[in-house]
């Protein structure tokens, strides 16, 4: 089965409100996809009909070129962490996964694999209801992990996590992209996912809007600023703007400029006898390149502080 997951044209509507417009996107094998964008943007409704949770009005949604109905034994094509909190408080994680296994047709001995894995492994035996969200994020993980899926399909994984799981998480799936697997993550954290995903497909207000490598957005959004910091912050402004460049100071000591690349802004203060203490590019975030992408769609804004 080939490892991907595709979506075609997803329609959705709830009522009045339109949730998915024609969303359309590729999962491809051997990389983590991040999928994000603003609350109400679609990404939850996207994941919930991948798996069958919410029909389409229009459009299709496959797994290795199938529908999620029609996959025999699921788990052992895609896996899915969609809602950490969806378990029996009462069971103890084990028996959790036992159930899950047995109506896959696999073996006890998965179970313990994969509770090994997510490093449940001695705690296995409580109850799911004392877990913390950190650890139940790692059942939900160990959930999805039980087929051995080419697929894997992870809801706001590091919600929850301590740094130490964070760091965990980053490097465990990095290595399961490096299997050949397809890795869709969504998550509000731009931080993690600019560590953690090969590519990035941004949404807002039901469909796509940059469908990209993470490090062709970082570099879109980093431009030709250069980063400057000098003590002669005036004298600075006024050689660079002769030259040619808009300058902007960011702080008492530091100054950005459009316009003239590094070379030509050492050149310019020089000839200028202007002193400094750092030129360089500036290499935007993750966070600023997603922030301008969807600055038009935002649904939910936060009014100033009174």
């Amino acid at each position: 089965m080939e490892a991907t997951i595709e979506v075609a044209g997803l329609r959705k509507r709830f009522g009045r409100a339109t949730a998915l417009d024609g969303m359309t996107f590729t999962v491809e094998p051997g990389q983590v996809t991040g999928f994000v964008g603003p609350n109400g943007a679609g990404k939850s409704t996207t994941m919930r009909i991948i798996v069958g949770l919410d029909a389409a009005d229009a459009g299709t949604a496959t797994i290795g070129g199938q529908p999620y109905a029609a996959l025999r034994r699921p788990l052992r094509h895609i896996g899915a962490l969609l809602d950490a909190g969806a378990l029996q408080p009462s069971r103890s994680a084990r028996n959790h996964l036992l159930w899950l296994a047995h109506s896959q047709g696999l073996v006890a001995q998965r179970v313990d694999e994969v509770l090994d894995l997510a490093g449940l492994s001695q705690v296995k035996k409580r109850k799911t209801g004392g877990y913390s969200l950190g650890m139940r994020q790692r059942l939900g993980i160990a959930s999805a992990l039980l087929g051995d899926p080419p697929v894997l399909m992870m809801d706001e994984p590091f919600n929850g996590m301590d740094p130490e799981g964070i760091a965990w998480m980053r490097a465990f799936l990095r290595a399961l992209a490096e299997q050949g697997r397809a890795v869709l993550v969504s998550s509000h954290l731009m931080s993690e996912l600019q560590d953690t995903a090969d590519h990035l497909v941004v949404v807002g207000r039901g469909r796509v809007i940059a469908d990209r490598p993470v490090a062709d957005l970082i570099a879109a959004a980093s431009g030709d600023r250069v980063r400057l910091r000098t003590h002669a912050a005036v004298d600075a402004m006024a050689a660079l703007a002769n030259a040619g460049a808009e300058v902007a100071a960011i702080a008492p000591d530091v100054l950005t400029v459009n316009g003239l690349p590094p070379e030509r802004v050492v050149a310019a203060l020089t000839a200028s006898q202007v002193p400094f203490t750092e030129v360089s590019a500036h290499r935007a975030t993750l966070e600023e390149a997603y922030m301008e992408l969807t600055r038009d769609a935002v649904e939910f804004r936060s009014g100033a502080a009174s």
